[in-house]
C-alpha cells in the first residue's frame, strides 16, 4: 500500500496494491505493522457501514472528549470526502482537505482523532465503510455546518444537498468548540 501525506500532512491518502485478472480482483485493506509506520499507533474497535443515495451530504461531524480516529473507504459508488482540523493547537486548524473516494479507485483516507469528517454522494448510491478508533458517542458528538464560508470548503454540488437535520442545525466553524 502506497500512504501519501495529503496537505494537511497528518492526512494519509492510502492506496492499495491491487492484483486482477478476468475472475475479479484481490487486495489487502489493511496492515497493522504498514498502517503504525505511517500513521501512529492506533487500535480500531468500531467499524461502521452506511449506505447513502446521490446528493446526500452527511457531516462535518466529530466528537469532542473521545475524538474518533477513522479509516475510510467506499465499497460501491462513489463520495467526495471531506475533513476539517478541529485541533486548536495545530497549525493546520480550520483547513480541509478533500478527495474522492470510489469503489473504482479503491483508495483509503485516514482521519486521525481531531477532525470533523463528512461525505457527499457523487454516485446514484454510495456505500461508505470506516474503522474508529474510539466508540460511537453520542452525547460528545458535534457538526460544523458543510457550508460554513470560513471554511469554504469546494463540494462538487449537484443541487442542493440532503441533509440530515442535525446537519442542517450543525454550529458555523466559530462556534463550534475545537479539540484540546
Amino acid at each position: 500500500m502506497n500512504y501519501q501525506p495529503q496537505k494537511i500532512p497528518d492526512i494519509k491518502l492510502i492506496t492499495p496494491t491491487v492484483f486482477g485478472d478476468e475472475r475479479g480482483f484481490f487486495m489487502e485493506t489493511f496492515r497493522l505493522n504498514e498502517f503504525q509506520q505511517h500513521c501512529g499507533d492506533f487500535n480500531f474497535v468500531q467499524d461502521n457501514h452506511s449506505k447513502s443515495k446521490k446528493g446526500i451530504l452527511r457531516g462535518l461531524h466529530y466528537q469532542l472528549k473521545r475524538p474518533q480516529g477513522k479509516l475510510v473507504r467506499v465499497t460501491q459508488g462513489r463520495v467526495f470526502d471531506v475533513v476539517v482540523d478541529m485541533r486548536a493547537k495545530q497549525p493546520t486548524f480550520g483547513q480541509w482537505v478533500g478527495t474522492e473516494l470510489s469503489a473504482e479507485n479503491k483508495h483509503q483516507l485516514w482521519i486521525p482523532p481531531g477532525f470533523a469528517h463528512g461525505f457527499y454522494v457523487l454516485s446514484d448510491t454510495a456505500e461508505f465503510c470506516y474503522k474508529c478508533t474510539d466508540y460511537y458517542a453520542p452525547d460528545d458528538e458535534h457538526s460544523v455546518r458543510w457550508d460554513d464560508p470560513t471554511l469554504a470548503i469546494d463540494w462538487p454540488l449537484d443541487g442542493e444537498p440532503v441533509l440530515s437535520d442535525k446537519d442542517t442545525n450543525a454550529k458555523m466553524f466559530q462556534q463550534a468548540p475545537a479539540v484540546a
